[in-house]
């Protein structure tokens, strides 16, 4: 072991390893491929595709496609693996649906490498094909690197860096490697519909992807809020689970999807509206205990700070807020009137000046947006509010024209969130 080396971060055996990967590179339908829709958030269709790599099950339990990539990186079979799987991507492309794009994970540290340059070097027309660099090592021959990328997109090719925002793949990576594509990094992509933080480094991620003629694409999209607040942001592009799963051929978008996308946009339009500021929220039964149903969600899920208390008719009756002792959670939920509720069209100015005029103690509790019949539809967060008043008010909101052209990677400078 080097000197200052812990056994926490001692490399893993890889006894079993070379073995397996021999058995795969031996098979040329091995590892299989399955492919993940990537979709057009303004239109509610399929963009793209991502291919992912499939294996058996490796020499370690529960090992992924990672882990996979990994070793054989490590074994000095890295290249090999990655030539194998944009082989039979290339094959896949001849099926992929019109006017789509279907993009491999390459890792940039590889690509110059003959075995793998010379598979996609060997093809006359990339087009449609977008190279993922999947950066988890730092590339020591960028020149090198650069001079490929550029051939290949000649060629047709498009480039799109993964993990933006973290590791390797930083403003520096983006810059220099000028990538059509930039893919926000997952961990900026869980519950940033809670964190303020993390929506504004998508922003600033996509505005600086706009500089380069990039499309910024959000990635592992789990959940229907943070759909909605990269919907709001003006993103583009996005997969995930909760639009569609991926699977062999070519999988469609998961039911009600795209009128749910196209429902988002809409309200995304209305900018000087409080519409594209209604979020989801979850619900109890006002009757009973309301405190005791909503404790259970809040316990259930520790980011959540606020539940809805509606009677029968899903009229909100009060807002059942988390409860907070000594900054942590140890206290009971906090039973408030509900005390503002407006229709989504209502304008932003409008509401912001109805919600400073509330008692002192009830001035930032979140705005209930309702529908004509007084049901619940969501909450308005005053500090949402607020920042929405503010860039229009600085002509800085993208807000005003939300989205971009369709993506077509083929087509002549493609748009990119502004």
């Amino acid at each position: 072991m080097q000197a200052g080396t812990s056994a926490a971060v001692r490399p893993r055996p890889l006894g079993g390893w070379a073995t397996a990967l021999a058995d795969v590179l031996a098979d040329p339908t091995r590892p299989g491929l399955v492919f993940q829709p990537i979709v057009d958030l303004r239109r509610g269709v399929v963009a793209g595709y991502e291919a992912l790599s499939r294996f058996d099950p490796g020499p370690e339990p529960g090992c992924g496609p990672d882990r996979w990539f990994a070793v054989a990186d490590e074994l000095g079979l890295g290249a090999q693996l990655e030539a194998r799987v944009v082989s039979a991507a290339l094959a896949a492309r001849r099926d992929l649906p019109a006017g789509c794009f279907l993009s491999v994970n390459v890792s940039p540290h590889l690509l110059t490498d003959p075995v793998l340059a010379d598979v996609l070097l060997a093809e006359p027309d990339l087009t449609g094909m977008v190279l993922e660099l999947t950066e988890h090592v730092p590339v020591e021959d960028t020149g090198g690197l650069i001079a490929l990328l550029d051939r290949l997109r000649a060629a047709g090719a498009a480039v799109a860096l993964d993990d933006a925002g973290s590791g390797y793949s930083g403003l520096q990576q983006l810059a220099l490697l000028r990538p059509d594509f930039v893919k926000l990094d997952r961990a900026l992509v869980d519950h940033a519909d809670r964190d303020e933080a993390k929506l504004a480094l998508a922003e600033l991620l996509g505005d600086y992807a706009g500089r380069l003629d990039a499309w910024l694409l959000v990635e592992g999209v789990e959940r229907i809020e943070e759909l909605e607040a990269f919907v709001r942001l003006g993103v583009p592009l996005a997969q995930g689970f909760l639009l569609a799963r991926p699977g062999p051929g070519w999988p469609t978008l998961l039911p009600g999807v795209a009128d749910a996308l196209r429902a988002m946009t809409a309200r995304a339009a209305q900018v000087h509206s409080v519409a594209p500021l209604v979020e989801v929220v979850a619900t109890v039964a006002a009757t009973g205990d309301p405190c005791t149903a909503a404790a259970a969600l809040l316990a259930a899920d520790p980011g959540r700070d606020v539940v809805v208390a509606v009677d029968d008719r899903s009229v909100p009756v009060h807002l059942v807020r988390a409860g907070l002792r000594d900054g942590d959670r140890s206290a009971e939920p906090q039973l408030l009137p509900v005390s503002l509720r407006v229709r989504p069209a209502t304008e932003l100015v409008e509401v912001a000046t109805r919600a400073m005029t509330r008692v002192a103690a009830r001035r930032f509790d979140p705005v209930v947006a309702v529908d004509e019949s007084g049901r619940l539809l969501g909450l308005v967060r005053v500090e949402r509010l607020t920042l929405r008043l503010a860039e229009l008010h600085s002509g800085t909101s993208r807000a005003a024209d939300p989205h971009p052209p369709a993506a077509d990677p083929a087509a002549p400078n493609p748009g990119a969130p502004r």
